[in-house]
């Protein structure tokens, strides 16, 4: 079915480049800054992280949301009347006999991504990296633009929300260019609010790259199904899942959980490297991320091969939660909202539990949005609006028991219609589970 309806939308999508589709989005932005501060001059800067030894240097995802550029220590300057510019670390020829770099961002290149020139960031480096704690040298050009700036009292807009969590790698840059340019404080104004309302709503660019990452996702749990049995270590299901990832291109959206038995009662369990007991559940928490796009998907299934009857009790009352709670998803309710129960998600599956008699033992949100991050940009206090995607993840969590029950899809909310959902093509119902873990098993599940 989905395969069919991105054949019809991408005849449209194809119709518009990169180049555009970028360039669409700073405008867009821009035109919401102008809207929301018509008294304040200045320019959009937006400042990607800095990349680190010791890790795979990933995007941060606003920046690659207005520039396609996966650089890092890049600028991205923005202006209704100068256009758009891009400012890069000064390698030289340094850089290139290091580092691979997924863009090939030159003069000539400089285009593909709709945008208007290419500067160099500061003075000429002796090294292959910009590091942390750069100095004034390394990032001399945007601190004489700032000084600027700051002289003629023009607005710097920049992503640098009062936030525990949002975009710090970025907000470590800006931090270290105040110790060059002190008065810059004076005038930041974050735009992350507005940054947040365009990106939540996806195109169907976006909705092909989820899909493409849940596809990728839907093969390694394939994986991990060919693999499991009793005595086999967490570890080795990671593997399994994680190599799917990386054949396909992709990495891992978020540290995978491979939790049996009464760690799966453990929402974030991370270490991964128990023995699979026959008689258990083993919940797997995994999703690709590809061209940055991420996935989020949650299965449980029994190491021996079937469910017990009390596991496939408790699993059959996950299932029907998130199916009651999917019945309810539509622009203009809410993913949680205390004053409008009847319209929030959260209190309807809260509720649905109750009537079982396991609300006590459902202890976290009922999803999130998703997208260029697995808990994507989108305001809690704003209701569901035609375009967001979001996940959908009951669970039954009894530690007595050893038990954990997390079932989690991906949907795609649409208007006058039932909810998207990007992984339904994944088994989760009882017999198609057991389907599944029976083909291994060769073991009949009638």
């Amino acid at each position: 079915m989905l395969d069919e309806m991105f054949q019809i939308l991408n005849k449209k999508e194809k119709s518009s480049d990169l180049a555009a589709r970028y360039g669409a989005r700073r405008k867009k932005l821009l035109a919401a800054i102008q809207e929301a501060y018509p008294q304040k001059k200045g320019r959009v800067l937006l400042f990607a992280p800095i990349e680190m030894d010791s890790q795979v240097f990933l995007q941060d995802s606003s920046f690659y949301y207005f520039s396609g550029v996966s650089e890092p220590a890049s600028v991205l300057m923005c202006d209704v009347l100068d256009g758009s510019t891009l400012f890069m670390p000064n390698f030289g020829d340094i850089r290139e006999k290091w580092v691979h770099s997924n863009d090939v961002i030159n003069d000539q290149t400089i285009s593909l991504f709709g945008i208007d020139r290419l500067r160099v960031s500061g003075a000429p480096l002796t090294d292959y990296q910009i590091y942390p704690y750069f100095s004034a040298q390394d990032y001399s050009e945007i601190v004489l633009l700032l000084q600027e700036m700051v002289a003629n009292k023009q607005t710097i807009f920049t992503l640098y929300p009062n936030d525990k969590r949002q975009y710090a790698q970025c907000r470590h840059v800006i931090d270290r260019l105040l110790l060059f340019v002190p008065e810059l404080i004076h005038y930041i104004v974050d735009i992350s609010p507005l940054v947040a309302e365009l990106r939540r709503k996806k195109e169907i660019a976006e909705i092909e790259l989820l899909y493409q990452a849940v596809g990728i996702t839907q093969v390694g749990f394939q994986a991990v199904a060919r693999v499991l049995k009793p005595g086999i270590n967490e570890s080795e299901l990671q593997a399994a899942m994680e190599y799917i990832f990386t054949e396909h291109e992709a990495r891992a959206a978020y540290p995978s959980i491979v939790a049996g038995g009464k760690r799966g009662t453990i929402l974030h369990y991370h270490t991964n490297n128990q023995e699979l007991k026959a008689g258990d559940l083993v919940l797997i928490d995994a999703g690709a991320r590809y061209k940055q796009y991420c996935a989020d998907i949650t299965r449980v299934f029994p190491v021996s091969g079937k469910f017990t009857d009390r596991q496939k009790e408790l699993y059959t009352i996950v299932l029907e939660t998130q199916q009651h709670v999917v019945e309810h998803i539509r622009p203009g309710v809410w993913l949680f909202n205390d004053k409008e129960q009847d319209a929030s998600l959260q209190h309807i599956a809260v509720r649905f539990l109750k009537k079982k008699g396991y609300d006590s033992y459902f202890i976290h949100g009922i999803g999130h949005y998703l997208g260029l991050d697995v808990h994507d940009v989108g305001s809690r206090n704003t209701p569901l609006q035609e375009g967001d995607v979001i996940t959908i993840e009951p669970g039954i969590y009894i530690p007595q028991e050893s038990i954990g029950i997390r079932v989690e899809d991906n949907y795609w909310v649409v208007e006058n219609a039932e909810p998207v959902c990007l992984s339904e093509d994944i088994p989760k119902g009882v017999d198609e589970i057991e389907e599944l873990i029976g083909e291994i098993f060769d073991i009949d599940v009638e």
